[in-house]
């Protein structure tokens, strides 16, 4: 699978940021993806070295505009833990 296919984009919230103090980094990634292809994919995107992967599966949440009742898209959540000796990924690079 194609490194750009399993890595869909970051996941910017609060939490995220304080954990990546802590070389722990949060994605959107494929739902097919498992933990080796996710592994694989962010050592050749960011060039750096994965201690740990782990995954959940998000649920969609019910959202109402007026009458209407509608539900966003489940997806899966991966936070990848980095080796001590490796360096930090930037998100924030073409800003």
């Amino acid at each position: 699978m194609d490194p750009y296919a399993v890595i869909i984009k970051p996941v910017v919230t609060e939490r995220s940021m304080n954990a990546a103090a802590m070389k722990k980094y949060t994605f959107q990634v494929a739902k097919t993806a498992n933990k080796y292809q996710i592994k694989d994919a962010v050592e050749k995107i960011f060039n750096v070295k994965v201690a740990g992967v782990s995954t959940m599966h998000v649920q969609g949440k019910v959202r109402r505009q007026g009458r209407f009742v509608g539900k966003t898209s489940s997806w899966k959540k991966a936070i990848v833990t980095l080796t001590p000796d490796s360096k930090e990924i930037q998100y924030f690079e073409g800003m």
